[in-house]
């Protein structure tokens, strides 16, 4: 909690000023006869407080005396972090620094003259402790890391010495003037400070991967894959970073060793956080990855859990929403055998979070490539799929939904889908009718977005399927058209989304074909009739008019 942390850095100034309350309370004069009796220490202790903040963080190893109760954002270094992970420390006194730097350039548009000069102390501060504290605890750290390391700190204090120069000074057209040197000033720090930072952590990755690679010791291994895992956490950047240094060859090497079984599920979640970027994914490319992971899928002799962290890098890697997959041609060749045995993971799955990870690597394999519906259909996913949905136990979220409505919708353009979407009484025209209803029980925001593409991904397939008479039918018998008419004409039903009226639209027309004595006169003029544009508009007319 920052707040305890400036609590707790507070007291321990306050115990390094023993007696300052007592000697505050008392005349100026007394003071001062107070302080001819002490020692010299102690002296120098009292007068401190009273030079400049700049002076005060230097002699106190970078850290300022007084702590503002609206800095949010500083880092207090106690015996809180004496066990903490040293890649984390270094990467949260990074963010510091580069909100700071932001924080600088906004003050400096508003002329705060006082506030960026304190700020620029503060980050000549934290980028001093980030360099000491870097040294402690790297190994073997190059030449040129630093070179850039005193280019930023020299680069630093001539910023903190040109903003103090412009608090001594109220003559306008001076400040002007500076103003755009403190701009180039700013920009070059910034620029110093990210490709200090770039170098920092490209030595850290390649600390991290000489580990996996040279190390004997399972412990010595796990660990540097535990960390290099959270470094992929920190985002895209410190992705492609790893990538860059080797790190998806190093883990797959990890992954085709039978020594190293035990640590095949957190090898492949770190694998899976990687391959976001595209550095990643043409190194897994090139080490022949998709081929190690169906190796891996289709091995009956591994944990479940080494079966799912496969599916989730799978997943990953053929997400529709990247922009790189395209290259992938191995993955093609191996796509009947990863789609045979992520199927066989989704019937045989222990939990939902295993049963997600499947059905997600199967949604978006379905984007990847049509072939992938036919192979499903020859076997016979859609009614795993369903039996699935029926467990609670097993798809018990709206994200699992989303992906069992999403193979679903991208297998009903095949003709043979409608067939074996009505064996079982219906079982999964009931099934999108429930989907139907979906509606966030906790409101959080994902959740609701989730439940969103249910609704509409629903009545996307009940639209294509009721293309065959017999599905249509169904779907009328179990009070599809009501439900329908209902999500168009009441926004909250619709979770207030445009794609689920759109979607609720087409599948009312297309069961209105089928059924016209279902509609009242009503829905059918204003949601059937018109031109789908025109019934879109009256419908979020309508949300307008209501509220």
């Amino acid at each position: 909690d920052s707040s305890l942390g400036r609590s707790a850095h507070k007291n321990k100034i306050n115990m390094a000023f023993k007696g300052e309350d007592h000697l505050d309370s008392l005349p100026l004069p007394v003071q001062r006869m107070h302080l001819i009796q002490v020692d010299s220490v102690q002296r120098w202790m009292e007068d401190l407080k009273l030079m400049t903040d700049c002076e005060c963080m230097c002699i106190l190893q970078s850290k300022p005396i007084s702590i503002e109760r609206e800095e949010q954002n500083e880092l207090i270094l106690s015996s809180q972090y004496s066990t903490c992970d040293n890649l984390q420390l270094l990467l949260k006194r990074a963010w510091i620094i580069s909100t700071e730097l932001t924080r600088i350039a906004q003050k400096l548009e508003k002329n705060r003259w006082q506030r960026v000069h304190s700020m620029t102390v503060r980050v000549n501060c934290h980028v001093r402790s980030m360099v000491n504290e870097y040294n402690t605890f790297t190994r073997n750290s190059s030449e040129e890391m630093h070179q850039f390391a005193k280019l930023l700190i020299d680069k630093c204090s001539e910023f903190t010495a040109f903003t103090e120069r412009c608090i001594q000074t109220e003559d306008e057209q001076i400040l002007k003037s500076m103003k755009s040197c403190i701009n180039e000033m700013l920009t070059t720090v910034a620029q110093y400070f990210g490709q200090l930072i770039e170098l920092f952590l490209a030595h850290e990755a390649q600390n991290l991967l000489r580990q996996i690679e040279l190390s004997d010791s399972m412990y010595v291994t796990e660990s540097a894959i535990s960390s290099l895992f959270s470094l992929a956490q920190e985002g895209a950047h410190l992705c492609r970073i790893i990538a860059k240094e080797g790190g998806v060859v190093a883990l797959f090497k990890i992954c085709r060793q039978d020594c190293f079984r035990c640590l095949y599920p957190q090898t492949l979640r770190t694998l899976a956080s990687i391959c976001c970027v595209e550095e990643g994914m043409h190194q897994l490319e090139k080490v022949d990855g998709i081929l190690c992971l169906a190796d891996i899928l289709t091995d009956s002799s591994h944990s479940e859990a080494t079966h799912a962290e496969a599916a989730a890098v799978i997943a990953q890697i053929t997400s529709p929403h990247l922009t790189f997959t395209q290259h992938l041609s191995s993955f093609l060749e191996n796509m009947e055998e990863i789609v045979t045995a992520l199927v066989k993971l989704c019937k045989e799955a222990s939990s939902g979070e295993v049963f997600l990870l499947a059905s997600a690597a199967l949604a978006n394999i379905t984007f990847f490539d049509t072939m992938a519906c036919e192979i499903l259909l020859q076997l016979n996913a859609m009614k795993i799929l369903l039996a699935a949905c029926s467990d609670k136990h097993i798809v018990d979220t709206p994200y699992s939904r989303d992906q069992v409505v999403t193979i679903l919708a991208n297998m009903s353009v095949l003709d043979q889908c409608a067939s074996e979407i009505i064996q079982g009484n219906g079982i999964g025209v009931q099934l999108l009718m429930e989907m139907l209803f979906e509606r966030s029980s906790s409101g959080n925001s994902a959740e609701v977005a989730a439940c969103e593409r249910v609704q509409q991904k629903s009545a996307v397939t009940l639209a294509r399927l009721s293309r065959d008479p017999e599905v249509a039918d169904v779907a009328i018998k179990l009070s599809c058209i009501p439900r329908l008419i209902k999500l168009c004409r009441s926004p909250t039903e619709r979770n207030n989304s445009d794609s689920v009226l759109v979607a609720c639209l087409v599948a009312l027309r297309r069961l209105a074909v089928m059924s016209p004595d279902g509609l009242e006169d009503s829905d059918f003029q204003q949601l059937v009739k018109p031109r789908l544009v025109d019934s879109f508009l009256l419908c979020t007319n309508m949300e307008e008019s209501f509220v």
